[in-house]
């Protein structure tokens, strides 16, 4: 979440930020905070003011009693029991305004970078680069729900008997295929320098908080009810959580860690034509990479994670594109985004298959995720993160732009993985 110095020492800059990211009554909504922070002040300036007197006074209790003077001593001590009694109440109107502070902050999205495009949608995002040659397909080529059913890759309907739409059943080698992209993902990470981590696959409410997919996106998570856990919907929740109430020390920076699993999202009102087959589920495999560092270096690691998953899709042979995300089009936590989209030649259209942001400081404030420099001194880290990669829309590319009437050949680099070099 923001924190309160940045609201009160840059307002003009966060109010910039807010409606840059189109959200609404962000006058509002800082006036409010500033509100609850100005009566948190004032009942912890009186409270420790009354306790600093009540300490004095204590002591005076004891001098009186030497002395004597049991009468004033007990005057005192009436007073001091009277005081302590007002004092819980300033405590309480304190708690309660720094409750009501964080509720609020919880509410109020990261501001953008500078670098940010204005927009309100998809179609304002900006096209940073692109990569990879568009195949040209024969007439009557398939699209991959078309493919996997041809060749016994996936079943569809097996999966809705078993559990429902979004719930895909992958077979033979199209399970292989799944796994070959998961090892091909965590090997190329742990290459270039990224820990793996197993995460749990369920979090806690406080988890979710962390990394701020509560309260924003607590209707697009699984719930189990009966233990209040949460279904993770990518790795980046458990894994940024590690470093929640954690202090690292600034030589170990930046920490860079990877982890495969599997992820849960509801993805309520998702219905049509663009969400067949692949292209959206509620259950899918993803390798995700999340990196803790210090706020001067940050973008150097956001470049990085960027070049890093530019370098896989272009190993799988697939053509992409980068896009710089406009205010109105990303997320609730991000400072800044980049989406990678691959090309689909039977579907004709863009798939997104990855997004890498730096969130700033804005995870680390939630999770109290600080770094001690080189004075003894600790500061917010900054956190980073992105998908490398997510597998049903490169599933999806690869079997379409990669059909031939042989049957669907396999990138080089899966061979090894795969065990087999066409599907037919």
């Amino acid at each position: 979440m923001l924190t309160i110095k940045q609201i009160t020492e840059e307002p003009e800059r966060v109010l910039r930020g807010l409606e840059k990211k189109n959200f609404k009554n962000a006058k509002e909504a800082l006036d409010q905070v500033i509100d609850a922070n100005e009566r948190r002040k004032e009942a912890q300036k009186q409270l420790d003011n009354n306790l600093a007197e009540v300490n004095a006074l204590s002591k005076t209790i004891g001098q009186m009693m030497k002395e004597g003077k049991k009468d004033e001593a007990t005057s005192i001590r009436e007073q001091v029991s009277s005081m302590k009694e007002g004092n819980k109440a300033l405590e309480n109107a304190m708690n309660s305004a720094l409750q009501e502070m964080n509720e609020l902050l919880y509410n109020i999205p990261n501001i953008p970078h500078e670098s940010v495009p204005e927009g309100v949608g998809a179609d304002d995002n900006k096209v940073e680069r692109t990569g990879g040659k568009n195949p040209q397909l024969a007439e009557g080529a398939l699209p991959h729900w078309e493919l996997a059913k041809k060749y016994d890759l996936i079943d569809f309907e097996l999966g809705v008997k078993i559990a429902g739409a979004g719930f895909p059943v992958y077979k033979g080698k199209g399970a292989r295929l799944q796994r070959s992209l998961i090892n091909f993902f965590l090997d190329e990470a742990r290459d270039a320098g990224y820990l793996e981590i197993e995460p749990p696959y369920v979090v806690n409410a406080a988890s979710g908080y962390g990394t701020g997919q509560l309260p924003d996106k607590e209707g697009q998570m699984y719930h189990a009810t009966a233990d209040d856990l949460y279904l993770i919907p990518t790795a980046e929740v458990p894994v940024t959580n590690i470093y929640r109430d954690v202090i690292v020390d600034e030589k170990d920076l930046p920490i860079k860690n990877c982890a495969y699993s599997a992820c849960f999202r509801r993805e309520a009102g998702s219905y049509g034509k663009d969400v067949r087959g692949l292209n959206r589920l509620h259950q899918f495999n993803k390798v995700e990479i999340v990196r803790i560092d210090k706020p001067e270096h940050s973008y150097t690691s956001l470049n990085e994670m960027i070049e890093y998953v530019e370098g896989l899709v272009t190993k799988l042979g697939l053509p992409y594109r980068i896009l710089r995300l406009c205010g109105g089009d990303m997320g609730f936590t991000s400072a800044l985004t980049f989406d990678f989209e691959v090309y689909s030649a039977a579907q004709e259209r863009w798939l997104e298959v990855s997004s890498v942001s730096n969130f700033e400081s804005y995870q680390a404030n939630r999770l109290m995720c600080r770094y001690r420099n080189d004075d003894k001194k600790t500061e917010l880290c900054h956190t980073l993160n992105g998908s490398a990669l997510a597998l049903p829309r490169i599933v999806a590319a690869l079997l379409e732009n990669n059909q031939t009437p042989e049957g669907i050949k396999i990138p080089e680099v899966l061979v090894p993985y795969c065990g087999f070099d066409i599907i037919d």
